[in-house]
């Protein structure tokens, strides 16, 4: 949800070992959102936490300005409820709902909430966290949008200081350029079936005088108004105070914090595991704003004892922890929270049994267990969103046309271009993987055997083979691209339709949950009618790749 923080290189995907059940990665993070008894006790743990009054009022206020919903109102009530639990999502509020994985993160939620409270007989609340505290504008200033042909629509908006901007993006006008960013949707999808509803949505919303956060949350509440999803706002200045602790924590023991958190990093480095978040040694989990509470926010990094630098600030400022501390005091609404402060802060405000989150999050939860220990606080469940890939009927039928199946369709184009022209080609041209085999399968025998017999006369003999070896294997390699790509482009039907298949379900090699929007699918089969097909795929606590079938 947090995509602000340096990303570390990564050495082994953290999320992928975990659902897979790797006992590495399990010994970090135990899987126990697949396990009825462990679900029961983890909302067990969460029904003993109550709401403070202070909250719910904000909540109830800051609700109130979307579209009615009596199952939000409903929702609402029961938070204030002792025994109600909270299943707790977010995500960067992107431009028209950003990627598609968005949605599925509220379906999964609310999927999630409706099991949960099924399977315990307590009243359990989806409720989504608008990521307003980032500032990172250029992850979340666009749409992608897929085209028949070509390359996808990209509608963004016009910030000439996006690039640089570090004011939180709840203090984020959408401008004029919004007005741009919709009539180029109007003119791409307006003859879909259900542009016309889906776009008045989205203009009703997407204003230039609103903002970013506000837009979002019109949209994804009116898509799950039936549902009852609940929405806070951290950057709601009635919260400010009741972030205040958390905040206080994060500067007063920031060395004990990452002296903790460095010691977990390591083990996850000696598991062949990457940190997500990189430890600044000493530095606290919060962001401060020394201009305001609208102005651009900076890292603090340990100067001396009791002084600290702000990070990327342009006259190299610093500031005192008295300093600090005093400001908490009188403007809290000033510090914002880190990727690894954000959930410290979720968990302290509501009675979180279970969050859900996309793999990024999978893994700073890797990271988050010494955190949890030290502000003493259960860790949630942790559980995975779903992951859908819609297949509708253009996609179906370019399948069937090719004869591949939805999971073929992420291999390098030019492996899927010679294997789909060497099918159809029939005799006399093999597959190029065939080729290479063949020849090298040739050679190599020929090389070793020459390789044995001068072992005697040279021993540095064996050296000048793998050399040889090797450049041969690059050479064929080149021979046998190029023959792949020669017979492919025989037939070009094949070409166009795969390129248009792979801009589909996999551009640039990326799943398409994380590069389209929601824009075209809601226009094609209809905001509620997208969002109902969203739900009654999610299968909580799965993990699994599932196909959307509209």
């Amino acid at each position: 949800m947090h995509r602000t923080c340096y990303q570390a290189p990564v050495t082994s995907s953290f999320s992928s070992a975990w659902l897979r059940g790797d006992p590495r990665a399990l010994s970090f993070l135990p899987d126990r959102f697949r396990h009825r008894a462990s679900r029961a006790e983890a909302v067990a743990a969460a029904s003993t936490r109550s709401l403070a009054p202070a909250l719910h009022e904000a909540l109830v206020a800051r609700n109130a300005r979307l579209a009615p919903s009596p199952a939000r109102e409903r929702h609402l009530e029961l938070l204030a409820r002792p025994g109600t639990v909270a299943v707790v999502t977010g995500q960067q509020v992107g431009l028209f709902l950003g990627p598609l994985f968005t949605v599925y993160k509220a379906a999964s939620a609310i999927a999630a909430a409706r099991v949960l409270a099924e399977e315990t007989g307590r009243p359990c609340v989806p409720v989504f966290w608008l990521q307003t505290e980032d500032h990172d504008l250029p992850e979340i200033d666009h749409c992608l949008t897929p085209r028949g042909t070509g390359t996808p629509l990209r509608t963004a908006l016009e910030h000439p200081d996006a690039a640089t901007s570090r004011v939180p993006v709840a203090h984020r006008g959408l401008g004029e350029s919004v007005t741009r960013a919709l009539a180029a949707l109007r003119t791409e999808l307006g003859s879909q079936p259900h542009a016309a509803e889906h776009l008045e949505l989205l203009e009703r919303a997407y204003r230039p005088e609103a903002t970013m956060a506000d837009a979002f949350a019109q949209v994804l509440s009116a898509l799950f108004a039936d549902e009852g999803l609940v929405f806070l706002d951290p950057r709601d200045a009635r919260l400010a105070p009741l972030a205040a602790p958390v905040h206080r924590r994060a500067i007063e023991e920031a060395s004990a914090i990452a002296s903790a958190l460095a010691e977990r990093g390591s083990a996850l480095a000696e598991a062949d595991f990457s940190e997500q978040v990189h430890i600044r040694p000493g530095a606290p989990l919060s962001f401060f704003s020394p201009d305001g509470i609208e102005g651009p926010r900076y890292r603090l990094d340990p100067v001396s004892p009791g002084t600290w630098s702000l990070v990327g600030h342009p006259e190299g400022a610093s500031v005192t922890t008295a300093e600090l501390l005093s400001w908490l005091d009188r403007e809290p609404l000033r510090f914002t929270t880190s990727a690894l402060l954000r959930p410290i802060l979720q968990d302290t405000w509501l009675p979180t049994a279970a969050y859900v989150g996309g793999p990024g999050e999978i893994a700073y939860f890797a990271q988050l267990a010494p955190l949890y220990q030290l502000a003493g606080l259960p860790m949630p469940l942790v559980v995975p969103r779903a992951r859908l890939r819609v297949l509708d009927d253009r996609t179906r039928g370019l399948l069937d046309k090719l004869g591949l199946s939805p999971d073929e369709v992420s291999a390098p184009r030019e492996e899927l271009l010679a294997r789909l022209a060497a099918r159809s080609a029939g005799e006399g041209f093999d597959p190029p993987e065939a080729v290479e085999t063949r020849l090298m399968g040739t050679l190599a025998p020929e090389l070793a055997r020459l390789g044995k017999q001068m072992a005697t006369l040279d021993p540095s003999f064996s050296h000048a083979i793998e050399r040889t070896e090797e450049s041969v294997r690059v050479a064929l390699s080149r021979l046998v691209a190029k023959y792949g790509r020669a017979v492919a482009q025989r037939d070009q039907v094949t070409v166009e339709r795969l390129d248009r298949l792979q801009t589909y379900l996999a551009p640039d090699g990326a799943p398409q949950e994380r590069i389209y929007g929601l824009p075209y699918y809601a226009s094609r089969f209809g905001t509620r009618g997208f969002a109902r097909l969203v739900l009654e795929a999610c299968e909580p606590f799965s993990g699994s790749l599932k196909d959307l079938k509209p």
